[in-house]
């Protein structure tokens, strides 16, 4: 049985179709979406690595399918997967923890 969820996904495989409603920034995203995960200075896997880091920072489940699938396929093993995952979690936290110092400079001026 399966579960229904909010985001379903038989969705992912759906993403081609954004290119119906509005076909020349479709293509154009794709185009430029093709070059970006091509072998350049960072290899395939590479780009698979990051991509998967950032689905994750970004919160998009059809990403993390599909990072997961294509980091596997592209020679990724569950450790590497793993520490990306990490290193997303590590700047998201960052990020959120560095913006305290706004807080902290907010709550001396008020205080003054």
């Amino acid at each position: 049985m399966e579960k229904n969820t909010y985001y379903n996904p038989a969705d992912l495989a759906k993403f081609g179709n954004i290119t119906e409603w509005q076909p020349e920034m479709g293509r154009k995203f794709f185009d430029y979406y093709g070059e970006v995960f091509k072998e350049g200075a960072l290899t395939e896997r590479e780009k698979s690595l990051i991509a998967l880091a950032v689905a994750h920072a970004v919160q998009c489940p059809y990403c993390i399918d599909a990072y997961t699938t294509d980091s596997l396929q592209k020679g990724a093993d569950e450790a590497q997967m793993m520490e990306a995952v990490h290193v997303a979690a590590a700047i998201k936290a960052g990020s959120a923890l560095v913006h305290g110092v706004q807080m902290m400079n907010k709550a001396k001026e008020v205080s003054m």
